[in-house]
């Protein structure tokens, strides 16, 4: 039978369950992971007596896993303390990956002739928070880094720009990619690894996706993207097809170019969008977020329903209490466009 175990660090206090079984005092560890949210968390519920000190601030790690299995433990958040919560009984701490260190940065920059990619480098450096992969994306005329809005929220601002994903890893770097070419695959299979599976299908939001900037853009050289024009028709961007129509105003989209994979990389993220998946399981911290999740031997009552295929991993939450062990909440999105083709050659079976 596996015991689930966790190591949490909290500045130099350790509580490891693999080497002191009987040293735990948490009554709940709940550890998010989410794309579509600003940074990932932690929460730990303890006693008060025997329990890790915390202060806001500290450094935060979190290691899940099965003391019996060889692999050990797998790192699956790296941040920092933001709130702790005494109580009578109990004691709430809460942490936040190192995404909250770009929340906590504000910075007034003007960037010309750059790509977004080296644009999130920079931002990530003011931040302290390193980088895993960040790739260049869209050549930018000119863009402007302003103290009203958070580090986080443009690197999330070009990611959509770019078509990206962005995200930390465990480790705690920072990701700024296209959700394409090699990727850790995660089989699950009905029957055997799978608690509870729930599915949503809904419209997308439009058929047809129009982006547009404020500028002549390329038509008129590359020096022109700072001039106004009064016809946005050469220069915008088109994706997808069918009613209703969003149009999509983004003065850095001063290009042709820029403008186009914008609307691609939004329209893209409504058709993917449209179909959602959760699915529970019994504990498997090497899920994360970015990875493959492929899907097989599930029922049907109908085609509509089939939920076997790949998918990618937009959500997890892995929790351990006293009375369910380690569960694993897995969200997942449909794939649409170039990221369609991804996983299309895995046998079946793939990766356990």
């Amino acid at each position: 039978m596996l015991r689930p175990g966790y190591r949490i660090t909290i500045g130099d206090h350790v509580v490891d369950t693999t080497a002191e079984p009987r040293a735990s005092t948490a009554v709940e560890l709940t550890v998010r992971l989410d794309m579509d949210t600003p940074v990932d968390s932690v929460t730990l519920v303890q006693g008060q007596v025997g329990g890790l000190r915390a202060q806001p601030g500290d450094d935060v790690s979190v290691e899940l896993g099965y003391a019996d299995e060889d692999d050990g433990l797998v790192r699956v958040l790296t941040g920092t303390v933001v709130t702790t919560g005494p109580g009578i009984r109990t004691e709430r701490i809460v942490g936040h990956s190192t995404a909250d260190a770009l929340l906590r940065t504000f910075v007034d920059r003007t960037f010309e002739d750059t790509t977004a990619g080296e644009i999130v480098r920079t931002l990530a450096q003011e931040a302290g928070v390193d980088v895993d992969r960040a790739e260049d994306g869209p050549s930018l005329p000119a863009y402007v880094v302003d103290g009203r809005r958070n580090g986080l929220r443009h690197v999330r601002d070009l990611a959509c720009l770019s078509g990206f994903d962005t995200y930390v890893t465990p480790a705690g770097a920072l990701v700024f990619e296209p959700f394409t070419g090699s990727r850790d695959v995660h089989t699950v299979k009905y029957g055997e690894h799978v608690l509870g599976a729930e599915q949503w299908r809904a419209r997308p939001r439009a058929g047809t996706v129009v982006v547009f900037g404020e500028s002549p853009g390329s038509s008129r050289g590359d020096e022109s993207w700072a001039w106004l024009t009064q016809d946005f028709t050469p220069r915008r961007g088109s994706a997808g097809s069918g009613a209703p129509t969003l149009l999509v105003e983004r003065p850095v989209a001063r290009s042709a170019q820029v403008a186009q994979a914008a609307a691609r990389g939004i329209a893209d993220a409504l058709v993917a969008s449209s179909l959602r998946v959760r699915v529970r399981l019994q504990g498997r911290p090497q899920v994360k977020l970015g990875d493959l999740l492929r899907l097989e031997r599930f029922p049907a009552k109908a085609a509509v329903d089939r939920l076997d295929g790949n998918y990618q991993v937009r959500g997890v939450q892995h929790r351990i209490t006293k009375t369910d062990g380690l569960l694993t909440d897995v969200t997942l999105r449909g794939l649409a466009g170039p990221a369609a083709g991804i996983g299309a050659g895995l046998p079946t079976g793939g990766t356990p």
